[in-house]
């Protein structure tokens, strides 16, 4: 009598089940990233694996004058070179990775993106102007950071200045 398998229903090996589950892993966590500009979930939030030793940007913004006063366009790399004082973004609710996105990844400033900027400090705008920097970093050394601080936007109680410096598609209205 032979074997109940020998009858053409054959397992197949255990290699074959692991490699079939680990192509469909890989082909889902492929499709995953490809839909999310090559970010996925774990990797993202935590630099260190995603973006460990290549060049980041991020924002930081700062307090000025209500009218814009004395504000100069330059690029400076040390903090202590900055104009008037940081904004808490934290206190107002606003979170950084919003301003650096808004800074780093449009690509064209037309007047629906410079609402969104302006809608999110909305509350502060009466009292003070506010000057965003984009905030680039690349490893210089093996042992240092090479950071630089470009002034990208101005905004004021009732204006929106870009730096004229850079070459950013804008729109007509601000």
């Amino acid at each position: 009598m032979e074997h109940p398998t020998a009858q053409g229903t054959r397992r197949r090996p255990a290699y074959r089940r692991a490699l079939r589950a680990s192509a469909g892993t890989l082909l889902v966590y492929a499709l995953l990233t490809a839909t999310h500009l090559g970010e996925f979930w774990p990797f993202s939030i935590y630099p260190m694996f995603s973006r460990g030793g290549h060049p980041w940007v991020r924002a930081v913004v700062r307090e000025v004058p209500a009218g814009g006063e004395g504000i100069s366009w330059q690029t400076v790399h040390t903090p202590e070179a900055l104009p008037g004082h940081p904004f808490p973004l934290g206190e107002t609710g606003i979170n950084q990775n919003d301003i650096a996105n808004f800074v780093s990844k449009s690509a064209v400033w037309d007047a629906q993106r410079i609402r969104g900027m302006r809608k999110l400090f909305r509350s502060t705008l009466d009292e003070v102007g506010l000057l965003i920097y984009r905030v680039e970093g690349r490893l210089h050394e093996p042992d240092s950071v090479a950071v630089t601080y470009t002034p990208f936007i101005l905004l004021t109680p009732d204006s929106t200045y870009f730096n004229p410096g850079l070459s950013l598609p804008t729109s007509d209205a601000r």
